[in-house]
């Protein structure tokens, strides 16, 4: 299945619609597959979610009016994805939903990627500055999924971290919601509840990131790593690939730095380790210190997911 999309920028609640950002107004065709079988999508094949001024030829004559533009050009596709799942029940919940990418396809290279989620909201606006100095003041590359309210908090930082290449930015969603169809719990946080909210909470934070950067992410997680098979289908139709993980590194920030030690140090190549650096309170930090030499002497090096292709469990 390929999709044309518009994707732009706006904030939303409950993960509701807004005013997207610019681009030129254009048809735009989603070729529908059979609805019996939604939980199969096709995977982007490139390192990077194109905008949709790269899908479309836009006009030469007069300046393009992007505001006015952008809300029908995306409307289009909404509605399409709405139409073409609304109806279908997902049967699948939880973390290794196919779909999901949960390793690094690796044969002879020993390498391991370190994400490190910041939630925002009551789920934790702070900082994990030992975190973050640690690896930079050690050159280790690493993957940070951030969500919308914690950018809000800490603009300043996030534009930092952006402009570091040892770290790549990706999609830690909107409301940092487990992304459902039907409203699904996850840790006690309630999911999306149908099509139209798994659009915005990863889209919206997409255009934020975008907007911001001038990067758009093209990896999501959604808030607890849970989902259901119908929405996997959606985040591929945006052109998203779903990054879970294969090592839990500090179980929501709430290890101890002993329990964080040993989390990570046994992680194998290929492994996918899943932390926290929103909670500067808690052990993370010192947990990863302490693993990263550990993983060191035994070989591995530490990539970023965009460097490589993700696999299923």
């Amino acid at each position: 299945m390929s999709a044309m999309l518009a994707l732009a920028g706006c904030e939303v609640e409950e993960g509701a619609g807004g005013v997207e950002k610019a681009v030129a107004s254009a048809e735009v065709t989603i070729p529908t597959p059979p609805v019996s079988s939604p939980t199969v999508s096709p995977e982007p094949t490139t390192s990077s979610h194109p905008s949709l001024g790269s899908l479309i030829n836009e006009p030469a004559k007069e300046p393009i009016q992007p505001e006015v533009e952008a809300v029908p050009a995306f409307a289009s596709v909404e509605e399409s994805l709405i139409a073409r799942y609304a109806s279908v029940i997902p049967t699948k919940w939880g973390e290794r939903v196919p779909g999901v990418k949960t390793r690094l396809h690796t044969k002879k290279d020993q390498v391991i990627a370190l994400t490190f989620d910041a939630c925002g909201g009551k789920e934790g606006s702070g900082y994990d500055e030992k975190l973050i100095q640690y690896l930079i003041q050690e050159q280790i590359p690493a993957t940070l999924f951030i969500n919308a309210r914690w950018i809000a908090v800490n603009p300043s930082i996030f534009q930092a971290l952006a402009s570091n290449p040892l770290f790549e930015i990706e999609n830690h969603g909107t409301e940092h919601r487990p992304l459902s169809m039907t409203g699904k719990l996850a840790y006690g946080i309630a999911g999306t509840k149908n099509v139209q909210e798994v659009i915005h909470e990863m889209k919206d934070n997409a255009d934020q990131i975008e907007k911001l950067t001038g990067n758009r992410p093209l990896f999501f997680r959604s808030g607890t790593a849970f989902y259901d098979e119908v929405a996997v289908s959606v985040a591929h139709d945006l052109g998203f690939e779903l990054a879970g993980y294969s090592v839990l590194g500090d179980a929501g920030a709430t290890y101890n730095t002993e329990q964080v030690y040993n989390a990570i140090s046994k992680a194998s190549s290929g492994s996918i380790v899943l932390a926290h650096m929103n909670h500067p309170e808690k052990d993370t930090a010192e947990g990863v210190i302490k693993a990263i030499p550990q993983l060191r002497k035994l070989g591995f090096s530490f990539v970023q997911l965009a460097s490589m292709e993700l696999i299923g469990s």
